[in-house]
């Protein structure tokens, strides 16, 4: 029997890869046999690649010339956005990073690869309020050209809250996008919601929340935060073709906490008196 979970054969390009969730993603899909094409603003040192790109992912150019220097050598069968900032950065930037960058370089691979594709990218439990976001996040989801989109992010980001405004962006976008992406083309789009996750990044979350809430924040499982791997099998699993019928999702990956909380069965007073 054919191995689903396997990557033999297939080339990913991985946007975001230098560190935590990335490169752990990274290095699980070379276990599984993947040829990885990096692409990052660092070169990075855990695992083996066809051929490494330098980029800074706020550019829309560098990530088309990214996209057209990866088909050159062969079709990409998956792609992996897993480049994020965090809030304390400029606004402008977490947002171009975050969810304009990610879009763009998903729908400017979409022309080279094949049927049977895949592409992920990482939101966060950050954005589990976009249902009632909706109207709010729309007038950016709905220009889409790179610049045109940058250029409304500048003129609105006084408006903004960057990382939550930019995680709900992708869910929604991988919600609405995956279904006709399927139908046209054959290829699936989905994407991850972690919880607080112990990489590179969390410091960066803590100075722009505190520890205190990130000490009482629902971790149902071990009272601990994921690690990167825990973070990184799911996105290897949903871009494998052992999820050859998922598509248009957005998948929690943290514990369980927001959904509880979400539906009141865990809330912030209690777990942290829990955890005196």
């Amino acid at each position: 029997m054919k191995n689903p979970f396997s990557y033999s054969g297939k080339r990913c390009l991985f946007a975001g890869c230098f560190s935590g969730m990335g490169e752990a993603t990274a290095r699980i899909v070379e276990s599984l046999g993947g040829a990885i094409v990096a692409a990052d603003i660092k070169k990075p040192t855990t695992f083996g690649y066809e051929r490494f790109h330098e980029i800074d992912l706020r550019d829309g150019r560098a990530i088309e010339q990214l996209v057209a220097e990866t088909a050159r050598g062969g079709p990409i069968d998956r792609v992996f956005y897993c480049a994020g900032l965090p809030g304390t950065k400029p606004t402008v930037d977490v947002i171009a990073v975050n969810f304009v960058g990610l879009r763009h370089l998903v729908e400017t691979a979409i022309p080279h690869m094949p049927r049977g594709g895949a592409a992920v990218g990482i939101s966060s439990a950050a954005g589990l309020g976009y249902m009632g976001a909706i109207p709010q996040l729309m007038p950016l989801l709905e220009i889409e050209d790179h610049g045109a989109a940058m250029q409304w992010v500048n003129e609105h980001q006084a408006e903004l809250e960057p990382y939550s405004f930019s995680k709900m962006c992708t869910i929604v976008y991988t919600l609405r996008r995956g279904a006709p992406l399927a139908i046209e083309r054959g290829i699936r789009l989905n994407c991850t919601s972690p919880g607080p996750t112990d990489t590179p990044m969390m410091p960066h979350f803590v100075a722009q929340t505190s520890q205190a809430f990130f000490d009482a924040y629902p971790k149902p499982i071990g009272n601990r935060f994921a690690t990167a791997e825990e973070q990184g099998w799911p996105l290897a699993f949903l871009n494998s073709d052992a999820a050859s019928y998922i598509a248009g999702e957005n998948l929690y990956t943290d514990g369980g906490g927001g959904a509880a909380m979400m539906l009141g069965s865990l809330q912030f007073d209690v777990m942290a008196a829990m955890q005196k």
